[in-house]
């Protein structure tokens, strides 16, 4: 799929990996709307797109409300005439073992992260349909293997993993492209926004976000993935690593390898 004057829009995109998605599809040729809560946030990243020549239009939106994710297409539509890829980058996590944490906490990630991935899908799919365009969901590793402290983050993505992959057996014999991207440990800011047990963002990150894959580096697969029209992404060295020990080594073996990995986090809630 070339990119030239086609439309993307893309939820959460004013940082981390959706704002880079939305300045590399813009630079290689789409018009780019994005969502995101806050409007400072927003205006923002319209200026550095518009300042590279992009052309975009900034919705504020919170997915986790059925009707601002169906706002959010209208207006996309409304705007630029069509739709050919959604990014459904919307998101957020947690970090407290499950015996803590506030049920409000798991309801707040199933809402955003599925949830949100679902009522913008529907509201973009008649539109995607008739142009054979693409489909995107940002999931991560969590939604291959459960992580501890991460419960309610892990069920959300693997809820979006079975609803994309359900979803691309669907809609494969009508042309429409669906990709699961799995980008791994990323430096973008969903760990500083993470909850808390009481709901709270933690704030600083507990992992040495310098060492990871950029979001910049991230949104350049997934352009890459949509161009190919690739089914599925899953990225970095030790994701891919993940992914595959968790498919053919003993369940007890994984789990203590994966809890002592989150383990040696900085005052990691995992025991």
């Amino acid at each position: 799929m070339h990119m030239h004057e086609k439309v993307v829009l893309i939820t959460g995109g004013t940082s981390g990996i959706g704002q880079a998605c939305a300045l590399a599809f813009g630079r290689a040729g789409a018009r780019v709307a994005f969502t995101g809560r806050d409007a400072a946030r927003l205006e923002q990243t319209l200026a550095l797109l518009t300042a590279q020549g992009i052309e975009a239009r900034a919705i504020r939106a919170d997915v986790g409300e059925e009707a601002d994710c169906q706002r959010a297409v209208a207006e996309t539509v409304q705007a630029f005439g069509r739709l050919d890829v959604l990014i459904n980058n919307a998101g957020i996590s947690m970090r407290a073992v499950f015996a803590d944490a506030s049920l409000d906490v798991i309801r707040r990630l199933m809402q955003t992260n599925f949830f949100g991935t679902v009522y913008t899908t529907k509201y973009a799919l008649p539109h995607l349909l008739s142009g054979g365009g693409s489909v995107v969901g940002i999931s991560s590793i969590a939604g291959y293997r459960g992580l501890p402290g991460r419960t309610g983050y892990s069920a959300s993505k693997f809820a979006m993993n079975g609803f994309l992959e359900s979803l691309r057996t669907e809609l494969a014999p009508q042309g429409v492209h669906v990709l699961t991207a799995c980008p791994g440990f990323t430096a973008s800011n969903i760990r500083n926004t993470a909850l808390a047990a009481d709901g709270s963002q933690q704030g600083e990150s507990p992992r040495d976000e310098a060492s990871m894959m950029s979001s910049e580096e991230v949104a350049q697969h997934i352009l890459r993935a949509v161009q190919q029209r690739s089914p599925t992404l899953v990225l970095t060295s030790k994701g891919k690593l993940t992914v595959f020990l968790n498919k053919w080594l003993p369940a007890g073996i994984m789990d203590r390898l994966v809890l002592n990995e989150f383990r040696k986090e900085k005052d990691s809630p995992v025991r």
